[in-house]
This record gives structure tokens, C-alpha cells and sequence, in this order.
């Protein structure tokens, strides 16, 4: 099988003292993290790209695994690129997320773009106890300036103590099913996003649906999440859409 693979590590814990060490920490190829300054009792990770892609034929893998009454934030250096490569195989990048109850992740990393010629699957599993909570945010741009965009296809899981809360795939691009950029989903834009907030306190008052802003809106969904879903122009739209969304459920 052609192609680079490699697979990142992190592994937060509480120490004791109110903060939150850092046990594992394993860079792999293209794929290196870096501690940075965290705050009160958050540790914070920066995911820095070594290398171009994901190309054709890679196989990329990040995994985060939050113990109990551990905080961890998670973020990217810059934007991840997918790109065509010399093997005509799919790319494939995997995220892999664990949060004890008492834990708290923000998984919050820079947009992925959509090259012309590249086909990337990207998969992310976040796994969480009753008590944990999460703010995760995915952000795709497809195709860079006036570019057509390549294939790409999105899966994202969310359970809460082994109860599925959210299950969703969207693939756009040539070879996707008819209709991904039609009103129905994408509705002509090039940046989709969608963050997902996981809060114990959503069990006794869950968010209402609503619409924030032009570009974003907000969803309950079964158990104490909610999923926020937004397309816009660019990505900077995207972003300041999301961020707004964000600060409506009450999380800075």
C-alpha cells in the first residue's frame, strides 16, 4: 500500500494540583505536537503539520484520550491541505477522541482544504463519559480561490456513555452523490462547518433550535449536546459565523 501513515498521541491527566499533565505525547512523520501555555488548569496542544498533505494514499491518524477532571485544549499550527498525490488511492485522516466523565476537551483546529484532484476521507469518533464535555469544530473549504474543490467525504460520531448522539456524513466534490451543492445542503457555498457542544447541564436545559446570524444554526440534539451546522463564502465567514454561534450558547 502506497502512501505515508502516521499516528499522533496525546494523553491528558489530572495531576492533583488542579491542573493537567501531559503522560503522552507522541509525535509520528508529518504529524509532530507541540505543549504549548496553557491556562488555570488547562493543558494546551498545538498539532503542527511537518510536511504537505494529507496526499493520495496517506493514512493519517490523531488520537486524544482526557481523563477524568483533566482539561485539554487542542489546536492547529495552520490549515490542513489535501492534495493530489502521485497514488490514485483515497487519502484517509482519523480522529480518534476519549473523554473520561469529569473531562473536558476543546478539539479546535484550523480549516481543512479541499485541493482540486485530492480525495480525503476524513473520520472523527469522539467517545465520552456521562459527565465529560467537549467543544469540538470542523471546518471545511473547498477549493482554494477560485478553484473546484476535490473529493471529499466527512464522518463525524459523537456517543455520551455509549449512547450515539450524533452520526452524520457529507461528501462533496466530483463523484459525491447529486445534490451536495444544491439549496437542499450547500446551497452554492464553499465553507461548511459545524461545531458540536457536549454540557451535563443540556440534560435538564436543552438549547432551543434557532438560527444564529445569516450563515449559522443551532440544534439540540438527543442527550446533553447541541450541533452547530454553518455554510458561508470563505472561510473567514465560516469562522466569524461559528465563533458567533459559539458565544450564543453561552461558551467563550
Amino acid at each position: 500500500m502506497s502512501g505515508v501513515h502516521a499516528t499522533a498521541r496525546i494523553g491528558a491527566r489530572a495531576d492533583g494540583r488542579g491542573g493537567t499533565s501531559l503522560p503522552v505525547l507522541e509525535s509520528d512523520g508529518p504529524l509532530a505536537l507541540r505543549r504549548t501555555r496553557g491556562t488555570g488548569g488547562e493543558a494546551r496542544v498545538m498539532l503542527v503539520g511537518a510536511m504537505s498533505g494529507p496526499l493520495g494514499g496517506d493514512r493519517f491518524a490523531v488520537e486524544a484520550e482526557v481523563g477524568s477532571d483533566a482539561r485539554l485544549h487542542v489546536g492547529s499550527a495552520a490549515a490542513t491541505i489535501a492534495l493530489p498525490g502521485q497514488a490514485k488511492d483515497e487519502a484517509h485522516y482519523d480522529v480518534r477522541l476519549t473523554v473520561a466523565d469529569g473531562g473536558e476537551l476543546c478539539w479546535l483546529p484550523e480549516q481543512l482544504i479541499s485541493v482540486k484532484g485530492s480525495d480525503l476521507f476524513v473520520t472523527t469518533r469522539a467517545e465520552l463519559g456521562a459527565d465529560a464535555r467537549l467543544v469540538l469544530r470542523e471546518e471545511q473549504v473547498l477549493g482554494r480561490v477560485g478553484e473546484e474543490p476535490g473529493r471529499l467525504t466527512s464522518r463525524l460520531t459523537v456517543r455520551v456513555a455509549g449512547r450515539v448522539v450524533l452520526d452524520q456524513e457529507l461528501a462533496c466534490g466530483p463523484g459525491a452523490p447529486g445534490g451536495w451543492d444544491g439549496p437542499a445542503v450547500l446551497a452554492g457555498y464553499r465553507a461548511v462547518g459545524q461545531l458540536v457542544v457536549v454540557r451535563p447541564e443540556f440534560l435538564e436545559t436543552p438549547t432551543a433550535a434557532r438560527n444564529v446570524g445569516e450563515h449559522a444554526c443551532v440544534m439540540p440534539l438527543a442527550g446533553p449536546a447541541a450541533l452547530v451546522t454553518a455554510v458561508a463564502p470563505d472561510a473567514l465567514r465560516l469562522r466569524r459565523a461559528l465563533d458567533e454561534a459559539l458565544a450564543d450558547l453561552g461558551i467563550r
